[in-house]
């Protein structure tokens, strides 16, 4: 297993694990796939630096990714970042997600962050406790902000304070 820095070739597997998420309607609020070209500029805007795109191979294969995302686009926000991460359907319950979190919650003090908050649906009991496992914090519940085929659900913001 080896978790290394995305370049452009990835953006693919990326994508279309992303986009494997998307019908299950636990970890995204796309409703619809979306094209390796929309996903272009925000694939662009990730620097191994600052906001980081990480992918998880296993034996050649991505099997998975990790992004920090500038939180809310302000300055006063610099040191916070939402990271969200996906795991290719075959590879989810093989401790993935626990690698990268890992990595991200040490990494972060290196890219200038104090805070990790991460927008997890109420019904994604998975992500809930992989988070709440590693620290995160109940931040913010905002009840039926969104609707997944017909359903209201309820979003949660979870965070963690990194470095201080």
């Amino acid at each position: 297993m080896t978790i290394r820095h995305a370049n452009e070739d990835d953006l693919p597997a990326i994508v279309a694990i992303y986009n494997a998420a998307i019908p299950s309607r636990m970890a995204s609020a796309d409703l619809e796939p979306v094209s390796v070209e929309s996903r272009l500029n925000w694939f662009r805007g990730r620097s191994p630096s600052h906001r980081p795109l990480w992918v998880v191979e296993e034996n050649g294969i991505i099997a998975g990714w990790l992004s920090f995302q500038s939180f809310y686009g302000r300055p006063a926000y610099n040191n916070t970042a939402e990271i969200s991460i996906y795991i290719q359907p075959d590879f989810q319950k093989c401790g993935l997600g626990r690698k990268l979190l890992t990595q991200a919650i040490e990494k972060s003090p290196n890219l200038g962050l104090k805070t990790l908050i991460s927008f997890i649906f109420a019904h994604n009991h998975p992500s809930l406790k992989l988070f709440t496992n590693f620290g995160f914090k109940p931040w913010g519940h905002l009840p039926n902000i969104a609707e997944l085929d017909g359903i209201e659900r309820d979003l949660v913001i979870m965070g963690l304070r990194v470095s201080d």
